[in-house]
């Protein structure tokens, strides 16, 4: 089945015995009638599973070439269950550039109780093994990077993960199974911040994973239950609806992307522009041979230099919508310093690039030319 199929029909085989609803069914309902002590049709108590939540971990499994499927309340759930596989005295190294929420959970949460944490750089990932111990136990990728847009090559990794027995995570949450499927590419984990591109549409959050290892997805399925952090049956049915056209968005995403970097390059009021798809952006030649597409996601910083004119650029477009988040159907600006990444410390920001007149924007699915107009009078 091609990918354009399976977002429509993926792991959806026989979703509603009862009537033949098209549609999986919203099961409301927190518990079920079992026949005999421990007797049931394999649901008992929707923490530990839901009709509507299994299809939904059906859908993401297929879409991601994977065998097994999770579902969790929100993506920061999700990179907790994964970091709850380890205990104190692991050591995890991840790339230096990467969502804000995901460096709190792991300095804030997780070093407090005795896992120890490696941040680099991952453009070279030679430079991984650097720091590679008797005590490591995961790496941990974004690729693209938030908000850099930094591209790593998942592969290279993997070969490197599995040279010295580790696992390889991968947040796929910016290109989605749409334009790079890590596990095919030899990651152990895929991770997603559902609430983003998944979902599609703002209405939504949820995070989610995927494996192949049996396993591993054990493992993680009583991690899931135990700690509770799952996500309730209105909000998978509408990750599931949003999945369905996934591949139809995600084509509009990466057309207004380009047409959009490709603006803001030339404009005289803009200093960097990143963005995969450039030629000369750091590793475009890894992005070609591992993403379909180059994504919506752009990251940019004002010609002067200062958060002056950034907060007046966010504060002065229309159709773009200044709020925190990314990945639905309207585009949306952000000011990562003040915004996403503000709990990361502006010492460690400054290393990786996210400076105070650096915007991020999720370009959305609009018309290309209302997109560019909204960006000249903000600019100009």
């Amino acid at each position: 089945m091609k990918f354009n199929t399976k977002t429509i029909h993926g792991g959806q085989e026989n979703t509603d015995p009862a009537y033949g609803s098209v549609m999986p069914p919203i099961y409301q309902t927190s518990t079920y009638k079992q026949t005999t002590p421990g007797g049931h049709k394999g649901f008992e108590y929707s923490r530990s599973g839901n009709p509507t939540r299994t299809a939904l971990e059906n859908a993401l499994a297929s879409i991601e070439n994977g065998k097994y499927g999770l579902a969790f309340g929100s993506g920061l759930a999700a990179i907790d269950a994964v970091i709850k596989l380890f205990k104190p005295g692991d050591e995890i190294i991840s790339t230096s550039d990467l969502y804000g929420g995901s460096y709190r959970l792991f300095t804030k949460i997780f070093e407090n109780l005795g896992i120890k944490f490696h941040f680099i750089g991952m453009h070279d990932a030679a430079r991984i093994e650097d720091h590679i111990n008797e005590n490591t136990r995961l790496i941990w990728v974004e690729t693209p990077t938030n908000p850099m847009m930094n591209i790593i090559d998942i592969a290279a990794v993997s070969k490197i993960a599995k040279k010295h027995d580790l696992l390889l995570a991968v947040d796929n949450t910016f290109a989605t199974a749409y334009l790079q499927q890590p596990l095919d590419l030899g990651a152990d984990i895929v991770m997603h911040s559902a609430t983003k591109y998944l979902g599609g549409h703002s209405d939504v959050v949820l995070g989610s994973l995927v494996v192949n290892d049996q396993k591993l997805a054990e493992k993680l399925y009583f991690i899931q239950n135990a700690s509770g952090a799952v996500c309730g049956p209105m909000d998978s049915f509408l990750v599931l609806r949003g999945i369905k056209t996934l591949h139809i968005r995600m084509q509009r995403h990466c057309e207004n992307g380009a047409a959009i970097a490709k603006f803001l390059k030339s404009h005289p009021k803009v200093d960097k522009v990143y963005w995969p798809g450039f030629e000369d952006h750091p590793n475009h030649e890894i992005a070609k041979e591992q993403m379909k597409g180059f994504g919506g996601m752009i990251s940019f910083t004002t010609s002067d230099g200062t958060l002056k004119s950034a907060v007046k650029v966010v504060e002065n477009l229309k159709v773009f919508t200044l709020a925190e988040s990314l990945g639905g159907v309207e585009s949306l600006a952000g000011h990562p310093a003040s915004m996403t990444h503000a709990s990361i410390p502006q010492e460690e920001r400054a290393k990786t690039g996210v400076v105070d007149s650096l915007i991020r924007l999720s370009v959305g699915i609009e018309d290309e030319e209302d997109l560019i107009n909204d960006l000249k009078q903000a600019l100009g």
